[in-house]
């Protein structure tokens, strides 16, 4: 994942100042020196490193901060405002119109994902803001691609319109445009054709369909792994096309991050939208304040709920919740909560998004636990119905027939039935603290975790759980 070496030499930084009594000129060049390698080593364009520390140390070294009661966690707080102030400080969401239908165009070199995040967009925008998107197939360079975009458009049921291969690109999103006015659609999303290198001929198609559409925006995709290329890229189709936006890709590889930092101070240019993964719905609108958050460390709790509400059952969670509450928890119940755990993803991308356990999940074998989990799965799912409600039946013979139904041994069978009256013994224990009036405040718990995350630095005050 981008920004992992990044966090930890950061919060290595940070180390040397959290604790000292007084913040000094001394201490504060020794913590600025390791930021500043930090960031350098992370691929980060040294005019920007420059800058970026200059404001850190001029604000950090103001009378408030030095008479500060806990001068390191000021100063991880300002590293956090100038982190999100370099990504954008807020985020940047597309030019809807208010009236008519508004045209996005996707551009950006062969190899960055372009088709897939167009589907994606599409996939978000459909999803998250109810609109009705047309994905127009403008890429004939790539034979494979008009038949990739309507694949996709398949998964996320979003019609893709196509002329095919021998209609130029222009003419393919003139007729796509009457057809879109035609059939009620609000938004049109334009993939085009990219080349290994930015060329005169790719640049002039382009500009032919900016005429024809004339896009309210013009999104480049840019690919994480090439680092301070990106820059150059956004540069150069910037010059000639106005673009609008970056949809960054890849995040989720092993790129430094450097380029994801950069490239908004030097171009101008914000990021719209970020993917991290290769799933169709991983890809999500980018927020420069929980970036920011990931990157120090602090977790993304809003991202972390977000997708709950979006992935998982929420209503059947709340069954299972009630039942577990009464003391009513079964292996079926137990089954919901692997197949909802599923759905959010892995557990490590989890992890990540929770302060203070980034550095445990990478410490996790995420193959192994993936593994683990889908073994209990089969182990429950080779049961009867009568057995999973009620496991004191389940003898020896009835363990060897589960066993060899899920492909498994009898002593995974005996450690999942173990897991589960553990679990079982733990939601009586709560639900007679809940009866006897002896459960924790829960409001009292987020106040305090409110307050913790304030102390850790960032603009939290207006989040609250």
């Amino acid at each position: 994942m981008a920004f992992e070496s990044l966090n930890e030499r950061l919060n290595k930084a940070f180390k040397n100042i959290t604790g000292k009594g007084k913040l000094t000129e001394k201490n504060m060049n020794d913590m600025l020196r390791e930021v500043r390698m930090s960031l350098l080593e992370a691929d980060v364009n040294y005019q920007v490193v420059k800058d970026f520390i200059e404001r850190i140390k001029e604000k950090a070294l103001g009378t408030e901060v030095m008479s500060s009661l806990n001068p390191g966690q000021m100063v991880v707080k300002i590293v956090h405002d100038e982190i999100v102030e370099l990504l954008g400080s807020k985020e940047a969401p597309i030019h809807y119109k208010k009236f008519g239908i508004t045209t996005i165009m996707l551009v950006g070199l062969q190899g960055t994902g372009k088709t897939t995040a167009a589907a994606k967009i599409a996939n978000v925008i459909k999803k998250k803001q109810g609109r009705k998107p047309l994905l127009v197939a403008c890429d004939l360079i790539r034979p494979a691609a008009i038949e990739q975009l309507k694949t996709l458009g398949r998964q996320i049921d979003i019609e893709v319109y196509s002329k095919g291969m021998e209609v130029s690109a222009p003419d393919t999103a003139q007729s796509a445009m009457a057809y879109a006015q035609n059939n009620g659609y609000d938004t049109v999303i334009f993939d085009t054709a990219g080349r290994l290198h930015i060329d005169e001929e790719l640049m002039m198609e382009l500009q032919q369909m900016k005429q024809v559409v004339h896009p309210d925006d013009i999104l480049l995709t840019v690919d994480a792994m090439t680092g301070q290329d990106i820059v150059h890229v956004a540069n150069s189709f910037h010059e000639q096309l106005d673009v609008t936006g970056l949809v960054l890709t890849k995040l989720d590889g092993d790129s430094r991050g450097g380029g994801i930092l950069s490239v908004r101070a030097i171009t101008h240019v914000p990021v719209k939208f970020v993917g991290l993964g290769e799933k169709i719905d991983d890809l999500d609108i980018f927020h420069p304040d929980r970036m920011a958050d990931r990157i120090l460390g602090m977790g993304d709790i809003l991202s972390l709920i977000e997708q709950a509400q979006e992935k998982m059952d929420l209503e059947e969670s709340a069954k299972a919740a009630n039942r577990m509450m009464q003391g009513q928890f079964t292996l079926d119940d137990m089954l919901v909560q692997f197949q909802q755990i599923k759905k959010m993803g892995s557990l490590g991308g989890m992890m990540k998004l929770i302060p203070g356990m980034s550095q445990m999940a990478g410490q996790l074998d995420e193959a192994k636990a993936d593994k683990s989990m889908k073994m209990n799965e089969a182990i429950i799912l080779s049961m009867t119905p009568q057995e999973r409600q009620n496991p004191s039946i389940l003898k020896a013979s009835r363990k060897n027939r589960i066993a060899r139904g899920s492909g498994t041994k009898v002593a995974d069978v005996n450690r999942v039935l173990s897991q589960y009256e553990k679990i079982k013994q733990m939601m009586k224990q709560m639900s007679g603290m809940a009866k006897g009036g002896k459960m924790p405040n829960m409001m009292g718990q987020m106040k305090a975790m409110n307050k913790m995350r304030a102390m850790q630095g960032g603009k939290y005050g207006k989040r609250r759980f």
